[in-house]
C-alpha cells in the first residue's frame, strides 16, 4: 500500500510518500514560501541507492499549484519514485484539531469538511490551512481517498476531571473550551516505538512521553492511553517552550493590559512568539543557548534551568497520576538530541527509580536507544519521532 502524507500550513506544504509494506520512505520534501514572490522548494528521493535531493526557487502561487508539484515530482523520470499517480492508495492529512469531534481517523467527505471549519476557531492558525491543503488534492487526485489524521486525537481518552478547566461548566458545554492536547501522532508514535522496544505489551504499559522541541508538551500515558497532557485549549499551555510562556498566572494579562496599554491581540504575539526561552534569554535554539552558557551567559543558563525544571515538575505530577512508571521517553529536537537537557531533567529523581548513565545518555546516534543505569528501576528512552509515519499508519489501519 502506497501511502501519500500531507501536512499544509499557511505558506506551506509538506509531504511524505510511503511504501507501507516495510513502512519505507520513498521520497519526501516541502515547499516553503507558498504565495511569496520566491518559494523554495526541496525533495527528497529516499529509495535505497537511490538518494538525491533537489532543492530549486521557484515561485509557487497556491497550494493548488503546490500539489501539482508534488505530484509531478514523485513521477517524474528524473525526480519521481512512482510510474503513476494512480498507484497511490491514499492520502493522509494532518490536520491539527478536531475538537470533540473525531477520536481516530477519518475518510474525508463534506461532512468532515464541515467539522474542520466549525473547529477552526479553536486552532485558526492551523485548521483553514489544513483544509486548503485537502481541497487541493481533491481536486487533483480525485479518485483517490484522503483521510483526516487529527493532532487532538490521541487526547480525547482524557477524562473530564482533566480536561475541564474550573471555569463555569457552561463555558464548555457552550463554547468547548477545555483542555484539548498536541502533538498527539508524535506521542502515540513514541510510546508504542518504546513499548516495542521495551518488548512489553503497550496495554499494559505506563509511560510519560516528552516531547521536546520548539514547542514542548509532556503526557501521560496509562496503558496505552492518554490520560493527561501538558498543552491545554491551545499549544501555549504547559512548559516554557522556544518562544512559547507555558503556564501562566492567568491574571498577569490584564496586569499588562493595564501596565503596557497592549490589546489582547498584542499580548497574543507576546505570549505565542516572543516568550519562553527566548524572552528569557533572547535565543530560542538550544545549541545557541548552550554556546552562550559555555561563554558566561547568565539569562542562557537561567533559562535551561527553568526549563529542566518544569519538564521535571510535569514528570513528577504525572508520576503522581499514573502511580507507576515503565519508563520515560524523550523525543523531538530537543529530546532527541540533547543529553545535557536529558540529563538536568533527570537529576534527582531517584526517588521515583530513575537512575540515567552519563555514558549512554551522551552518545550519538540517530537510532532509539536507552539511557538508564542497569540499577534503574524505571527506564529511559530516546526515541525519534516520526509523526507522517503515524499518519500513514492510521490511514492504513482505517483503509483495511
Amino acid at each position: 500500500m502506497i501511502i501519500l502524507v500531507i501536512n499544509a500550513g499557511s505558506s506551506s506544504l509538506k509531504y511524505q510518500l510511503f511504501n507501507m509494506a516495510g513502512a519505507i520512505v520513498m521520497a519526501r520534501g516541502s515547499i516553503e514560501r507558498i504565495g511569496e514572490t520566491k518559494g523554495v522548494l526541496t525533495h527528497h528521493i529516499c529509495m535505497p541507492g537511490q538518494g538525491k535531493k533537489i532543492v530549486k526557487e521557484q515561485k509557487v502561487k497556491d497550494h493548488n499549484r503546490g500539489m501539482h508539484l508534488v505530484a509531478n515530482l514523485i513521477i517524474d523520470p528524473d525526480t519521481g519514485v512512482i510510474d503513476n499517480i494512480k498507484n497511490i492508495d491514499a492520502i493522509g492529512h494532518r490536520v491539527v484539531q478536531g475538537g470533540e469531534t473525531f477520536g481516530s481517523a477519518v475518510l474525508i467527505n463534506d461532512r468532515v469538511k464541515q467539522a474542520i471549519i466549525d473547529n477552526s476557531p479553536l486552532a485558526p492558525l492551523h485548521n483553514p490551512p489544513n483544509l486548503v491543503g485537502i481541497m487541493a488534492a481533491e481536486k487533483l487526485f480525485p479518485k483517490i481517498p484522503n483521510i483526516a489524521v487529527f493532532d487532538t486525537e490521541f487526547h480525547q481518552s482524557i477524562p473530564q476531571k482533566a480536561f475541564l478547566y474550573a471555569l463555569p461548566y457552561e463555558y464548555y458545554s457552550k463554547l468547548k473550551v477545555r483542555k484539548y492536547g498536541f502533538h498527539g501522532t508524535s506521542h502515540k508514535y513514541v510510546s508504542r516505538k518504546a513499548a516495542k522496544l521495551m518488548e512489553k505489551d503497550i496495554d499494559k504499559t505506563n509511560l510519560i512521553t516528552i516531547h521536546l522541541g520548539n514547542g514542548c508538551s509532556v503526557t501521560a500515558i496509562e496503558k496505552g492511553k492518554c490520560i493527561d497532557t501538558s498543552m491545554g485549549m491551545t499549544p501555549l499551555a504547559g512548559i516554557m517552550m522556544g518562544t512559547r510562556t507555558g503556564d501562566i498566572d492567568p491574571a498577569i494579562i490584564g496586569y499588562l493590559m493595564e501596565q503596557t496599554g497592549k490589546t489582547i491581540k498584542e499580548l497574543d504575539i507576546v505570549l505565542n512568539q516572543k516568550s519562553g526561552l527566548l524572552g528569557i534569554c533572547g535565543m530560542n535554539d538550544m545549541r545557541d543557548i548552550h554556546e552562550k552558557i559555555d561563554a558566561g551567559h547568565t539569562k542562557a543558563a537561567l533559562a535551561v534551568e527553568m526549563f529542566c525544571y518544569q519538564v521535571k515538575k510535569y514528570i513528577g505530577a504525572y508520576a503522581a497520576v499514573l502511580g507507576h512508571i515503565d519508563a520515560i521517553v524523550f523525543t523531538a529536537g530537543v529530546g532527541e538530541n540533547d543529553p545535557i537537557i536529558r540529563a538536568k531533567t533527570c537529576e534527582n529523581l531517584s526517588f521515583l527509580g530513575i537512575w540515567i548513565s552519563p555514558e549512554k545518555n551522551n552518545q550519538k546516534t540517530s537510532k532509539p536507544f536507552y539511557l538508564h543505569s542497569e540499577d534503574s528501576q524505571v527506564q529511559v528512552w530516546v526515541v525519534p519521532t516520526n509523526e507522517e509515519l503515524q499518519i500513514a499508519k492510521d490511514v492504513q489501519k482505517l483503509l483495511k
